[in-house]
């Protein structure tokens, strides 16, 4: 991976192959799910939630949303997860 960035993310990557987003919009995704998942204390990058995190990311940014931390202030808001900030 460039940079030697390992790919944790896993989920999102995976979930963003067949869309039609920038890559410089799917960097803002990127750190928007990581930032949440950090926000969540999620380290377990195979929990299930990961993938319902990245799954809403990309629903809200699809509405035009492109500021990572407003992605992840509505994604977590509507998921009803709370954040530790």
């Amino acid at each position: 991976m460039p940079g030697g960035k390992e790919r944790h993310d896993v989920a999102i990557y995976r979930l963003l192959q067949q869309s039609a987003f920038s890559p410089e919009d799917i960097d803002r995704l990127v750190a928007a799910f990581e930032d949440s998942l950090r926000a969540l204390k999620l380290a377990d990058r195979s929990d299930p939630l990961t993938e319902t995190v990245a799954k809403k990311l990309i629903e809200i940014a699809q509405t035009g949303e492109r500021d990572p931390r407003q992605l992840r202030r509505r994604a977590l808001a509507a998921l009803d997860l709370p954040a530790a900030d």
